[in-house]
């Protein structure tokens, strides 16, 4: 038998096929262990053939790796097939995503432990008096039944081997799961739908198209929806899976899943460890759990026969890779949809201005939920105008009503969410005397100052810097903290509020799978008055005592140099101010902000959507903005200055001559330096073009396919997130 196999190295020179000889059993999909230049590497069998073009003598043999399944199913291939077509990268890198890192390494497998048994009743074990070890183990074991080996051991030391010996004992290998929230404690199980919930549920299961959205304001019950889409599934022996923006929302969403489904529900996600992360991927590959939950990655579980994908808060920008291949997780959702004759259900309050669209002009499913479950209306909105507060000379955070309203709430016994989406004490050290701004010496980018662990930090590569007494240029003493960060605003929180109890949610605050988790938990639990946090609390959170919601800076966002920054802007104070309010108390959002007559603020006052679209929906087809045209960056970064530009030359030319030949197709076409100019020690240099016609897209991949080299990395982003 001959394997067709993808050696697993990403790189364009070993990106094809290669025949081996293999066993007779070895099934298409498994993983093998195939010579290759001088060494054994990894690789994937893709199919399986009789006979090769090669001469069988020259061909080398496989082995196969110890996995009781093949470690990809069909689907698996099919869509790393497509995705390698698709965003033109080397097909081991496209079958990566499908697996455990740690499992393609070879670094973690299942977790298996040593069980013993009794095999006769305890009258018939017959011991010597001085074997006093095996009699208490036999003893054990005929009280308890069936124990770890490693625990008998513990109690009865050599006891167990002893009894093995005599044949009064068998002992079996059985695998161990690691359960990533084996305490999580499950919430209520399922609800009565109501009548808009129904016939959103009603909709779904009868609408011929495939991708359905759920626009439902803040508190209007999709994740019941989705629930019960998912409990339809299972009686119907189908698989689902379930993607949220954040890894915040995967424990309460999970939480919610196993009080449903039990352990029907895996969870996926960057934050368990190797051992968590294999097993639960295991369990889905088993079809022991048919329920994938969690981040981007999640889309990729190895499930078979879905009958729903879902994806919540579906307008989030962390639905697109930032690594190759630069995939948009809608896309990917798509194909598997369309493979297994599913429903791909999109949620969100605020929905993109390209899905949207796709939706009103009939291409989606729309369906709307304009009401809160609990039928309160949504929170008010009260304006905060910052400029009359620094005429007034108040050069704090907060304005006079927040002030205020954080005092009410305070003293009502309720409780409070602070919005600020940036982390840190300040955001930038500066130097009165000379203007120097301490900056990272990999990246092109300002330090932030960090005060509880007294240092420097820059949020790009994460490198610590020490604390400066005295500016590096001019050796003044007089340096100033510019911008406000988290940390900065609980401090002054803690001065003017100091009986009560804060908690911080943000990067710095919540590394390891539980750290967001036990912040939540917290605050669910009434441990704590106010929750100082970034944008991880502004999605899909429900605490019903939170009845104030303060948003520090609205126009954080609204001014940057992006065609979404409006939209962007617009979301975030709707997702905020949604957490407000979702009992039975009246919820009140202060929104402080220095632009208070801005459009999109108007928008987001009213809880205008459609309002906020068709406006928005106007300047981009005015302006040619997507989704009039596509943006295409081709981001080109190495270490070595003069090589990287050398690489975009090369990139540059092959893309001119597709831009002269095809000038009709193209709204925009420039090179440039990109905006940060250094990450990580890395230059970074980008082409933009926009495009009236994608039909010139796989041209462009082809392209930069080609450019690539050892000295540069170029990559290729569609409508990208983020162009910076």
């Amino acid at each position: 038998m001959i394997a067709e196999v993808i050696v697993d190295i990403a790189a364009s020179e070993t990106d094809r096929i290669y025949d081996y000889l293999c066993d007779d059993h070895t099934i298409v999909g498994s993983r093998v262990r195939a010579p290759f230049g001088g060494k054994t590497v990894a690789g994937f069998v893709m199919r399986l053939k009789d006979r090769s073009d090669y001469p069988e003598e020259k061909l080398k043999k496989v082995l196969p790796c110890p996995d009781e399944l093949p470690a990809l199913n069909s689907e698996c291939l099919a869509l790393a097939e497509k995705l390698t077509a698709r965003y033109r990268v080397p097909k081991a890198l496209a079958l990566r995503l499908f697996l455990p890192t740690e499992m393609r390494t070879g670094k973690v497998r299942e977790l298996m432990r040593n069980y013993a048994a009794l095999t006769v009743p305890i009258e018939e074990v017959i011991l010597p008096k001085t074997a006093k070890n095996q009699r208490g183990a036999a003893e054990y074991l005929a009280t308890n039944g069936k124990t770890d080996c490693a625990r008998l051991n513990e109690l009865f030391q050599g006891g167990v081997s002893g009894l093995e010996k005599k044949g009064y004992v068998t002992i079996t290998k059985e695998q161990i799961l690691r359960d990533p929230y084996k305490g999580l404690e499950t919430e209520s199980a399922t609800r009565v739908l109501t009548s808009d919930q129904s016939r959103a549920v009603q909709t779904i299961r009868e609408d011929s198209r495939t991708v359905q959205l759920l626009h439902g304001v803040t508190g209007s019950g999709k994740t019941e929806i989705y629930l019960t889409l998912i409990a339809e599934c299972l009686k119907q022996g189908k698989s689902s899976i379930f993607l949220v923006p954040e890894i915040s929302l995967t424990p309460q969403m999970l939480s919610q899943l196993r009080a449903r489904f039990g352990k029907n529900a895996a969870i996926l996600h960057s934050g368990l460890s190797a051992g968590e992360r294999f097993d639960e991927w295991w369990r889905l590959r088993t079809g022991e759990a048919k329920i994938a939950i969690g981040a981007r990655s999640a889309v990729f579980a190895p499930l078979e026969n879905i009958g729903v994908i879902i994806i919540d808060e579906e307008h989030d920008s962390s639905y697109f890779s930032e690594t190759a291949p630069r995939y948009n997780t809608f896309d990917v959702a798509l194909l598997r949809a369309k493979r297994n004759g599913c429903k791909l259900v999109l949620g969100s309050a605020t929905p993109s201005v390209e899905t949207y669209k796709r939706a009103k002009e009939g291409e989606f499913s729309l369906i709307r939920l304009d009401k809160r479950i609990n039928q309160k209306p949504l929170p008010e909105i009260l304006i905060a105008d910052m400029r009359r507060e620094v005429r007034r000379g108040n050069n704090s955070a907060f304005s006079g009503a927040l002030k205020e309203e954080i005092e009410k709430c305070l003293a009502a016994d309720k409780q409070a969410i602070l919005f600020l989406n940036r982390r840190g004490y300040s955001q930038t050290v500066v130097c009165k005397e000379c203007g120097y701004v301490a900056k990272c010496e990999a990246c092109d980018v300002s330090l932030t100052y960090h005060r509880d662990e007294d240092c420097l930090k820059c949020h790009y590569c994460g490198a610590k810097y020490g604390m400066l007494s005295a500016c590096p240029e001019c050796g003044g003493k007089k340096l100033s903290y510019a911008g406000t960060g988290t940390q900065r605003i609980v401090s002054e929180l803690q001065k003017l509020y100091p009986t009560a109890r804060i908690l911080r949610m943000d990067n710095d605050t919540t590394s390891g799978k539980e750290g967001h988790y036990k912040i939540l938990k917290a605050f669910a639990e009434k441990k704590a008055d106010i929750l100082v946090g970034t944008q991880m609390i502004a999605k899909g959170h429900d605490f019903p005592s939170v009845t104030l919601v303060g948003i520090l800076d609205a126009d954080m966002s609204l001014h940057f140099s992006d065609y979404r920054s409006g939209e962007r802007t617009f979301q975030l104070i709707t997702q905020v101010a949604g957490r407000s309010g979702r009992a039975d108390e009246k919820g009140r959002v202060v929104l402080q902000t220095f632009d208070p007559e801005n459009d999109v603020l108007r928008y987001a006052i009213g809880y205008d959507y459609e309002g906020f679209y068709e406006n928005e929906i106007s300047l981009r087809a005015a302006m040619a903005f997507p989704p009039f045209s596509k943006i295409v960056r081709v981001l080109v970064t190495g270490e070595d200055d003069q090589k990287t530009i050398e690489a975009l030359r090369e990139v540059y030319f092959a893309l001119e001559k597709l831009y002269t030949d095809n000038p009709d197709k193209f709204l925009f076409f420039n090179k440039m330096r990109a905006p940060i100019k250094r990450i990580q020690n890395k230059h970074r240099y980008q082409v933009l073009m926009r495009l009236s016609d994608t039909s010139v897209l796989p041209e462009i991949y082809a392209a930069c396919a080609q450019a690539r080299n050892r000295d540069a990395l170029v990559s290729v982003e569609e409508n990208p997130t983020n162009l910076s």
